[in-house]
């Protein structure tokens, strides 16, 4: 609809100009996973082991960080009360941003995260599992991070509350994120972990902007 493309260009649009929130992600994103070497030392066997848990971890830190400024913004200067009021619905709303969250910080982590598996001595043969899963999980981060995001909207430093929120909606997604890398670098078929990252996907693709667009109706009257 053009509504909803024309939403989404717009978020992107104010993302890009504000770059800093994007460059914060990826900055924080990869000196999380470069302390883990000098904290624990460099042996490969080790590092391979804790590779895609620390991974992991550090892109749902990472995805926690930008999540406040995902209604936040337009909540203070108006803007979301006249989208609220246009002719799109608030679950198309919510879509429409969680997906421009996901295009500009999410795939940023789909990006690099190689490249730190490279830094993690993970195992080879994991890497094509690792961009799979984290394909398939990053997106259900913004979707059930935008449940949070909209939960605190108007809440002043309601960061500290929305990770104690959006935290436990995390945990399958880094439980199966996790499970999968680790199946494909013992050896495993990663396929069950990935089927259940996706099915995880989808559920929160069909309830995540139902839950948002109700918290955001709730804050906005």
């Amino acid at each position: 609809m053009p509504e909803f493309m024309a939403l989404l260009r717009r978020d992107m649009v104010l993302a890009r100009r504000q770059g800093s929130a994007a460059t914060s992600v990826a900055v924080f994103f990869i000196l999380t996973v470069s302390l883990f070497p000098l904290g624990v030392g460099p042996e490969s066997a080790l590092l391979g082991r804790i590779a895609s848990g620390v991974i992991w971890v550090a892109a749902l830190l990472a995805t926690m960080l930008s999540l406040d400024r995902l209604y936040q913004s337009d909540f203070e200067d108006g803007s979301l009360d006249l989208i609220a009021l246009g002719p799109l619905p608030l679950e198309l709303v919510s879509l429409a941003k969680t997906l421009a969250h996901w295009i500009t910080t999410g795939l940023l982590l789909v990006v690099l995260s190689p490249l730190l598996g490279v830094l993690m001595q993970l195992e080879l043969s994991a890497f094509p599992t690792l961009i799979a899963a984290m394909a398939l999980g990053t997106p259900s981060l913004s979707l059930l991070g935008g449940i949070g995001a909209a939960l605190t909207v108007g809440v002043k430093r309601g960061g500290v509350l929305l990770s104690l929120l959006v935290i436990p909606l995390f945990i399958p997604v880094l439980i199966f994120g996790v499970a999968a890398v680790d199946a494909a670098a013992g050896g495993l078929s990663p396929r069950p972990h990935l089927l259940i990252l996706g099915a995880l996907f989808l559920f929160s693709v069909v309830l995540a902007p139902l839950a948002s667009a109700a918290a955001l109706r709730l804050n906005l009257e």
